[in-house]
Parts: C-alpha cells; structure tokens; sequence
C-alpha cells in the first residue's frame, strides 16, 4: 500500500522517533507490512531513502536502496537495506559535499558535508543484529535517513547563506504551494 509522504512543516519530521522493542511478541509481522509499504511508497515516488517518520510513523526504522544510482555509483547496484533501530558507531574525519534532496523537501536541493565513511550497527526486518562500514553515496543515504529519526532535515545543515536563500521555497512547502506526483500530507 503506497502512504502518504509527510512533508517540511509537519511536526513528526521534527520529533526524535522512537526506539522498537525488537523483544515484543508479534511485532515483527507488523514490522514487516510496514517496511513492505514504505518500500512501495519509496519506490513510486522515485526515491532512494525513506525512513519511517516520513510516513508517520514515529520509531527508528529506514529503507535505503542504492540500486535506481547504480549507473553512476555501481558498487552500490545490490545496495538495498532495511534498518531497524540504526546506531552510529563510527565516523571517519575525513568529509565529503554531495547536493542533496528528500521526499519530504520536495524539488530543493542543497550541498550537504557529510563524513566519507561510517560503522553503523542495526536489526535487519528478522530482528538479526548487524553491525556494517559505509563510505561514500551508501553512507550519504543511510546519514540522511537516520537524521530524520533525530527530526534533522538536510536543509538543517546546509551552509546558512543556502539556507537564506531556500527559506521562501521552504515556506511554500509548508503552506500547500508546492506539487508533487507523489501522495503527500502536511
């Protein structure tokens, strides 16, 4: 089932979501329907990343799927996770700048400096604990959908003259005046 995607101005892409408690009786089935329509939902409105406050839903889940960049970054061709409870564990010094869009910031884009590398730890849909290093665009989209369970938006960390000169687009947003081809809720 395809939902709606909550966009800038909505309030739970503003909150810190919550952990699951991969230990609770039936959950994983409940799990399971959600991240297959967060899949869906991702892939009709051509995104590579979605985590579940997008969709509104609260807790720390996010998908990411490299595989629609693959031309341009082919080690990231079978790049398709889901996490569920994603830790940061490690972050390389080293940082590199990307241009950077979301399903909830519809048609903005701003350059965003992120570390080159990470070591995340996460549960996979089967509640099985992993523990993996990232670099470069793989480590770019998990990054941006794990900053949306901590309520950080990329616009959040774009360079304050880009930020300026975004707000009136932002604004629009937030009041209905934008389209999208994709369902959306404010």
């Amino acid at each position: 089932m395809i939902l709606p995607i909550f966009v800038y101005g909505a309030e739970i892409l503003r909150e810190k979501a919550k952990e699951i408690d991969v230990t609770q009786e039936g959950l994983k089935e409940e799990l399971k329907v959600l991240v297959s329509n967060m899949w869906e939902t991702m892939t009709k409105a051509d995104g590579v990343g979605l985590a579940a406050p997008q969709v509104g839903r609260p807790i720390r889940l996010l998908i990411v799927d490299g595989s629609l960049l693959s031309e341009d970054y082919p080690l990231l061709a079978d790049f398709k996770r889901t996490m569920i409870n994603p830790v940061l564990i490690e972050e390389s010094k080293e940082e590199i700048e990307y241009n950077e869009g979301c399903l909830s910031i519809p048609d903005i884009h701003c350059g965003v400096i992120r570390p080159k590398t990470i070591r995340v730890s996460y549960y996979d849909t089967d509640f099985v604990k992993k523990e993996e290093t990232l670099d470069d665009f793989a480590c770019r989209m998990v990054q941006h959908e794990m900053d949306h369970l901590d309520g950080i938006l990329f616009t959040d960390k774009a360079a304050p003259i880009r930020r300026k000169m975004i707000q009136g687009k932002l604004n629009n947003i937030k009041s209905g005046k934008t389209k999208t081809f994709y369902k959306t809720v404010r």
